[in-house]
């Protein structure tokens, strides 16, 4: 128990994936505008993080590695995924209209999102148990749902300081990123 207990604080706060292995940039800055809107994005794509850890690891143990076809695991891995990502998708605009438009783009992109197809392959490498993957999933999915909230709380306090006119925008973004990196890295210290 002790063991899935590091293993979930190892995916969510030392080995963020997005603050410690840059993986899931490109929603971590597009989505990262507002606190609701990077918060529901992130419980996207926790879901689809924590669901596709757990299928992904039976379809490696069930199929692909008793047939002895493990090279074929990146377009398991994807079909798997951007199954996830359409259902999610599908449950976004039925539920919240409004929160579907917020999203826009970002939602369906999740399924090319590096994290989630990363954190496939870390389980598939790292021989995790059925068990530590969905524990793994759950915590890669949260540590992204903390730094998206955590940088979008951030930029709305951006909004109304006074910042330099050449770090308006991408610039002082990209830098609180930055930060927010090194702050995790030195908690993995």
């Amino acid at each position: 128990m002790g063991d899935l207990f590091l293993l979930f604080v190892a995916a969510s706060i030392t080995n963020n994936f997005v603050l410690m292995q840059f993986l899931g940039i490109c929603p971590f800055l597009g989505v990262s505008k507002e606190v609701p809107t990077a918060f529901s994005m992130g419980l996207a794509t926790t879901f689809v993080m924590t669901t596709s850890a757990v299928v992904t690891w039976i379809v490696d143990a069930a199929i692909l590695a008793p047939l002895g076809i493990e090279y074929l695991r990146y377009i398991a891995f994807i079909l798997v995924i951007s199954s996830f990502v359409q259902l999610t998708e599908l449950f976004v605009k039925k539920v919240s209209p409004p929160l579907y438009k917020a999203l826009g783009i970002f939602l369906p992109l999740i399924t090319t999102n590096c994290a989630i197809l990363g954190l496939a392959i870390m389980i598939s490498m790292e021989g995790y148990t059925f068990i530590e993957s969905a524990v793994f999933g759950l915590g890669a999915g949260v540590g992204f749902t903390v730094a998206i909230v955590l940088m979008a709380g951030i930029r709305e306090r951006l909004e109304f300081a006074n910042v330099p006119e050449p770090l308006k925008g991408a610039p002082i973004t990209l830098v609180v990123a930055g930060m927010m990196a090194m702050a995790f890295a030195g908690i993995a210290m």
